[in-house]
């Protein structure tokens, strides 16, 4: 630690991340770090690319400070700094933004913030007098800390790509998603949107499954006070239904739909999403037995406690990895993930 920082108290545990793979060369501009919100991810990454991550020391000052040194020379390297802003949401932030303002005083020619799960994206526009826009001044926060480009996954919503005057580049966890349930080989597949908003998501996900057909769940509230009354747009009697949609946090919604899918005569119900936040009660919803399986990706670490037999949990590493190789050989990536 700088001499200057000595009369500071440290916390006495220091987190270092260590290299995890071998084969980056001395003369290789690409270098590659993780933050603590998701090392596993960034290790799978880094092993995909045939690269070390880079060695980054991280400390807590006793009051909650974090400390980050960068430990290897990237004057005028490409970065690519993987954190998704993930819970603890703002301790995973704020690590990110002084991982990008470390680089960007250490002279790296270029900082790119490869963010797998962006947090805060929900208040993506004002419903309602006097609120923030959430989205927007999260991108704000990182284009000011010297971000020169950003790779997010599955964005809540595709308008949030605008928030940034820097480039980003967008890919989707759907073909992760995809190849996992063309190799189950499902009969009388239909894809459903849980609300009337992922009808998008949800039309696209049924193009690439051989163009399944599609439904929808609609819910209206006639009044205030009033429970929501769920409606199914199409024919699942009999069919498996995949219910599809970008996060699963408390798991009301989807679960919700899949009590009515079942109630509607489905055989079977499969929800597929790629952040899986799962906030509570989301376990007890998601293993109650409304679902053959729940699959979701990697983008957000799932602890142990989290877990249940119904999960299926599929990397979207290879993924990544090939998408910053893309973008570091100025290569097209808009073709190939969505």
């Amino acid at each position: 630690m700088n001499a200057h920082r000595g009369s500071a108290v440290l916390s006495s545990t220091a987190i270092k991340v260590q290299p995890t793979a071998t084969g980056v060369t001395e003369n290789n501009r690409l270098r590659l770090f993780s933050g603590s919100a998701n090392v596993p991810l960034s290790q799978e990454v880094a092993r995909y690319l045939g690269m070390d991550l880079g060695p980054m020391i991280r400390k807590r000052f006793a009051d909650g400070e974090l400390y980050i040194q960068i430990q290897e020379s990237i004057r005028g390297c490409d970065v690519y700094l993987i954190q998704p802003s993930c819970h603890p949401v703002n301790d995973n932030l704020m690590e990110l933004l002084i991982m990008i303002d470390a680089c960007r005083r250490a002279s790296a020619r270029q900082v790119t913030a490869v963010i797998p799960y962006y947090g805060y994206a929900r208040a993506d526009r004002k419903t309602a007098g006097r609120e923030s826009i959430t989205a927007k001044l999260v991108a704000n926060l990182i284009t000011e800390a010297g971000a020169n480009r950003i790779l997010a996954m599955d964005l809540h919503s595709a308008q949030i790509q605008g928030y940034f005057d820097i480039p980003l580049d967008h890919v989707y966890g759907s073909p992760v998603l995809l190849d996992y349930l063309a190799s189950k080989q499902l009969p009388d597949l239909v894809v459903v949107s849980p609300d009337v908003g992922g009808v998008a998501r949800a039309r696209a996900f049924a193009k690439k499954l051989n163009d399944a057909p599609l439904a929808i769940i609609d819910k209206r509230r006639q009044a205030h006070n009033v429970a929501e009354v769920l409606n199914v747009i199409g024919d699942v009697k009999g069919k498996t239904a995949v219910l599809v949609d970008d996060m699963i946090d408390t798991g009301g919604t989807i679960s919700e739909g899949a009590k009515l899918l079942r109630e509607e005569g489905a055989r079977q119900v499969y929800a597929c999403a790629t952040h899986a936040v799962f906030s509570p009660p989301a376990v007890e919803r998601l293993s109650s037995g409304l679902f053959e399986e729940v699959i979701i990706t990697n983008t957000i670490p799932v602890p142990e406690k989290n877990r249940f037999p119904q999960l299926v949990m599929l990397s979207v590493a290879n993924l990544l990895g090939e998408t910053i190789w893309r973008i570091h050989e100025d290569s097209s990536v808009s073709s190939m993930f969505r």
